[in-house]
């Protein structure tokens, strides 16, 4: 019996899991604050601990996701756009088309029936085509982030933000609610512009479906909808969306991935 680990150090949250043939045994999840290396060790110590481990019985292990390089005990790194696909293939060997919205940026992946990257793309730097957006105007409305999705699914008329910035969309929230706009109306409206950014991005690949969803974003379930709304397509979640990288990295870790492409449109 052979054990595997893969660890996804995001900007904003650490995702680590251990497979076994192929299979999802245990994960787990934790902000990843300032301390990079900190959280990679905090990953793989509570992950040993659910499965009733030792550090020897893990065979090796794969890092990814912007801290990867913290994770020392690693013994190779990948590239996120490759671990997410494996990760989705794994868990949807139909999907066509991957879209991961993260903390730091989201990402388009095109694959082919092999599970293969075929093509991708990437939001700009700016937060307002990310997760990030979300989190800046969950502070703005004073609200935990788990709420967002609650919120704006009790809207009745989300606005219309003016803007594709995050920096300004932030002001233009703080002035509707100075205007009497509702929270639930103004989250609904993130959810809106974030999923036009999205779709634009999936444009720019060509959709081929079926369509799959992951990240962080992805538990955002009117996020989701709106997203939907704007391809007119059904996507595909699995049940644990924000763990999708780590696991991928994880089947890497087991079978070392073929030559993949990565032309970035």
């Amino acid at each position: 019996m052979t054990w595997f680990m893969g660890i996804d150090i995001g900007s904003a949250y650490s995702k680590g899991v251990i497979t076994r043939d192929l299979e999802l045994v245990v994960s787990h999840t934790i902000k990843s604050g300032a301390d990079y290396r900190k959280s990679a060790e905090i990953i793989r110590t509570e992950l040993i601990k659910k499965a009733n481990l030792t550090q020897n019985d893990i065979a090796n292990a794969v890092a990814t996701g912007s801290g990867a390089d913290n994770v020392y005990f690693a013994g190779q790194k990948a590239s996120d756009i490759v671990c997410t696909a494996r990760g989705i293939s794994n868990v949807f060997p139909q999907a066509r088309t991957v879209i991961d919205v993260a903390s730091q940026s989201t990402k388009v992946i095109r694959l082919n029936e092999k599970g293969i990257v075929t093509n991708f793309t990437a939001s700009e730097k700016c937060a307002a085509g990310s997760g990030r957006f979300i989190e800046v105007i969950a502070n703005v409305l004073r609200i935990d982030l788990s709420d967002f999705d609650r919120l704006a699914a009790r809207s009745t008329s989300p606005i219309t933000f003016n803007t594709g910035c995050a920096v300004f969309g932030e002001s233009e929230a703080i002035t509707r609610i100075s205007e009497g706009v509702s929270k639930e109306d103004i989250a609904a409206g993130v959810n809106k512009a974030l999923a036009s950014k999205i779709s634009s991005l999936v444009n720019k690949v060509r959709l081929e479906q079926p369509c799959a969803i992951c990240g962080g974003g992805a538990l955002n379930t009117s996020l989701v909808k709106a997203i939907e709304d704007k391809l007119k397509a059904r996507l595909l979640m699995p049940s644990c969306p924000q763990i999708i990288a780590a696991l991928g990295a994880a089947i890497i870790a087991a079978t070392p991935p073929a030559s993949q492409s990565t032309k970035q449109t």
